[in-house]
């Protein structure tokens, strides 16, 4: 029983986070890409901006220590063709995992829905998860020393639904990576 009782111990110490200060915050980046995997596209955008609030204190749970409602794409093209990307409602942030010698923490951002369109063509396509009705996830990970979330390109569950545009298909694989400064400065650690 003692072994299992300190085997167990590790795992339970890195269950609670600490968050300072929480409250709104707003994540703005410089270069964003957004790419459609399958098709191998590429869309540049100059900046994104994702708004939410955090948790504040000590002892939270890493699921939805905070939330985004909105992540805006701002002058986005590929090829000389103008595009359009906003996704919004609730995506929670999630803390997963703390590496205190890095200071950094692995986070998901789930429940992530929106739609992608092209003006010039008049086609859009709605951006889901694993299926047209549910949220779809990324991976990140956030830095203490830089206050910065980096979106990964791995991990995505993001695809492409009711899509009307002639490059891309329905059920294409979609990511996108940019790397966000919080304001206010913000930490999130676990012991």
């Amino acid at each position: 029983m003692g072994v299992i009782g300190l085997a167990a111990a590790p795992a339970l110490a890195a269950t609670t986070w600490t968050v300072k200060p929480g409250g709104a915050v707003t994540a703005t980046a410089g270069a964003t890409t957004v790419n459609d995997v399958t098709a191998g596209l590429a869309v540049s955008c100059t900046s994104s901006v994702m708004k939410g609030t955090l948790k504040s204190g000590s002892g939270l749970a890493g699921k939805a220590i905070g939330t985004f409602t909105s992540l805006a794409f701002n002058s986005c093209s590929t090829s000389g063709v103008t595009l359009s990307v906003t996704l919004t409602g609730k995506m929670p942030l999630n803390a997963t995992k703390y590496n205190s010698t890095t200071k950094t923490a692995n986070m998901t951002i789930t429940g992530i829905k929106g739609t992608l369109s092209v003006p010039s063509v008049g086609c859009s396509a709605t951006i889901a998860g694993t299926t047209a009705t549910t949220g779809g996830t990324v991976h990140a990970k956030f830095s203490n020393k830089t206050n910065t979330l980096k979106v990964l390109t791995t991990g995505s569950t993001l695809h492409l639904y009711h899509d009307t545009c002639p490059v891309t298909a329905n059920n294409d694989l979609v990511n996108f990576t940019a790397a966000y400064k919080f304001a206010p400065k913000t930490t999130i650690t676990s012991p």
